[in-house]
């Protein structure tokens, strides 16, 4: 790694459990220094979409891992915090992917190794053109700090209480105006479920890497997690550029 960062060429990484905050701090942290935004479950919630489309069956793991590979070159989406939207080809598909149909299956369908391979290829390839372009970026989902981006310049590994973390997504859903008829027990239920099975699949599981910091946003408002995050970018830009040529 070269000596010092350029806070303007930064790459954050931030992962988590499901329903933990990692999409509002990483928009938050995105806005507040001016970086690009990657929500990769909007991506893997995209294939899912477009697997629920075909009526492929969960279990096909062949199929979804196909679907998954014609799909992934096709997707666009917003890299402004402000305005998140996640398009497959022409289709808008930003509401849709976040339908508790999709919700039901998206860890079904991100368990397939092809589906991952393929996802993480166009990850790559949008943090990579981000820095090309002279821009910092936020990358958040499950395997970021493991896998995709092992040599972001800082990974967070964003936790909160299971019960707060069930609260935050029934309200979520409720202010989306998405049909949801799941209580704060039934949400907590679901998500301990899809942190089993993301914290088992064996491509990927989710986990907190080894030089990740840890961030437990049970007792804290957005606001101060994300100052908290951006403290820690700055610290680390600061730490880094102190570094003397030739001993990074």
């Amino acid at each position: 790694m070269m000596s010092g960062v350029n806070p303007l060429r930064f790459v954050l990484a931030i992962d988590g459990p499901a329903s933990s905050g990692k999409s509002s701090v990483a928009k938050g942290v995105a806005q507040s220094r001016g970086f690009d935004y990657i929500d990769t479950g909007a991506m893997y919630r995209a294939v899912t979409w477009a697997v629920l489309q075909q009526g492929l069956e969960l279990s096909d793991s062949v199929a979804i891992g196909h679907c998954a590979a014609d799909v992934a070159p096709q997707l666009r989406w917003s890299s402004d915090p402000l305005v998140p939207a996640m398009r497959v080809g022409d289709v808008d598909v930003t509401r849709e992917i976040r339908e508790p149909e999709v919700t039901a299956a998206v860890s079904a369908v991100s368990a397939v190794p092809a589906t991952r391979a393929a996802l993480v290829l166009r990850q790559r390839q949008a943090v990579r053109q981000a820095l090309d372009e002279g821009r910092g970026v936020v990358v958040e989902g499950r395997d970021i700090g493991t896998v995709v981006l092992p040599d972001a310049d800082l990974k967070i590994w964003l936790v909160a209480d299971p019960t707060v973390r069930a609260e935050r997504r029934v309200a979520e859903d409720q202010s989306a105006g998405r049909v949801s008829a799941s209580t704060v027990e039934q949400m907590a239920e679901e998500l301990a479920r899809r942190d089993a099975a993301d914290a088992s699949r064996a491509d990927s599981p989710t986990r907190q890497a080894a030089d990740a910091v840890a961030v437990d946003a049970t007792h804290m408002t957005l606001s101060e997690v994300v100052a908290s995050v951006v403290a820690l970018i700055d610290e680390n830009v600061t730490k880094s550029n102190a570094i003397p040529k030739g001993q990074a």
